[in-house]
């Protein structure tokens, strides 16, 4: 197994636990939120659940073409089968306990509101994680390091982006772009009003993974994310200008992942008169196209 055990760890737990409500929960409020679960190739989840915590992808070959004249005999390719491999190898977990009496005397329920609670902090720490694997991942392509006085700067950031993936061949389809939200400030400020409602649409639709709109700029679908800050709580740790952030854009494909609430439940507090209540969350990334993936860094003024 690629998650280690704690020291000393020798039994299973025991208890009554009821797994089904919580791990829906959990998983609602994760999947809703998460900016990762958006942006990268989620196909290989299924996979972890059934057969383990490794993942072999076999590489799409990559195929030779050749001049041809009448009457010439071709040769052929041996084709190439490569693979990458996708580590489950992070865990992280949320656990509180809510007294009965507590239980019975408040109106508030607390252990809805705590579960809650505890799948965005899962998701905080999985986003901060992955996307930190995309930036640091060798091979990808640097945009040229900005410093976005105006809003029209922040949206070149963008189309440079854009452009770094057409260079590379990358497909039109299924591109993203993520940034802090202190990026979005400035380019709201754009003289060209890219981020108004009449450009981008009515403002009805409903924003899910950190969707900044479902309307496309320069080909890109635009994320928003706190862990691309330079400072706070669950910030990806990216090496470069002290005074910057990034900002990242790529294709679905270029990063596989692999997430699974692996067990909520609830069970008796040996010591009390409680219920305890944990999560846990499994996970891994592995970028498989480096090159359809730009990083630049934006310093605002």
């Amino acid at each position: 197994m690629a998650i280690s055990s704690s020291a000393g760890y020798d039994n299973l737990p025991s208890g009554n636990w009821l797994p089904a409500i919580y791990s829906q929960k959990v998983l609602k409020y994760f999947r809703r939120s998460s900016v990762v679960e958006g942006i990268t190739d989620t196909d290989y989840a299924g996979e972890i659940e059934n057969y383990g915590d490794t993942v072999k992808i076999i590489k799409e070959p990559t195929i030779s073409v050749a001049s041809y004249t009448k009457g010439q005999t071709t040769n052929l390719q041996n084709l190439a089968d490569d693979q990458d491999t996708l580590v489950v190898d992070t865990a992280n977990y949320f656990a509180f306990k809510v007294d009965d009496i507590e239980e019975r005397q408040s109106h508030v329920n607390w252990e809805a509101l705590a579960t809650s609670s505890g799948a965005y902090a899962l998701k905080r720490k999985y986003d901060r994680d992955i996307l930190e694997t995309i930036s640091t991942t060798s091979g990808i392509n640097a945009g040229t390091a900005i410093t976005a006085d105006t809003g029209d700067k922040c949206h070149s950031v963008i189309a440079e982006s854009a452009r770094l993936l057409d260079d590379q061949s990358v497909p039109e389809e299924n591109r993203w772009f993520v940034a802090p939200p202190i990026f979005y400030e400035g380019l709201g400020a754009a003289a060209s009003k890219v981020m108004d409602m009449s450009v981008i649409g009515s403002g009805q639709s409903p924003l899910t993974n950190g969707l900044v709109s479902d309307i496309t700029i320069s080909g890109m679908k635009l994320y928003k994310t706190t862990a691309l800050n330079r400072s706070g709580t669950d910030i990806a740790t990216i090496s470069g200008t002290s005074n910057a952030f990034f900002c990242m854009g790529g294709h679905m494909s270029a990063c596989a992942t692999a997430s699974h609430i692996a067990k909520t439940e609830v069970v008796r507090d040996p010591d009390s008169f409680s219920d305890v209540i944990r999560g846990l969350h499994v996970y891994g990334g592995k970028v498989l196209r480096p090159e359809a993936i730009t990083r630049t860094a934006v310093v605002l003024t």
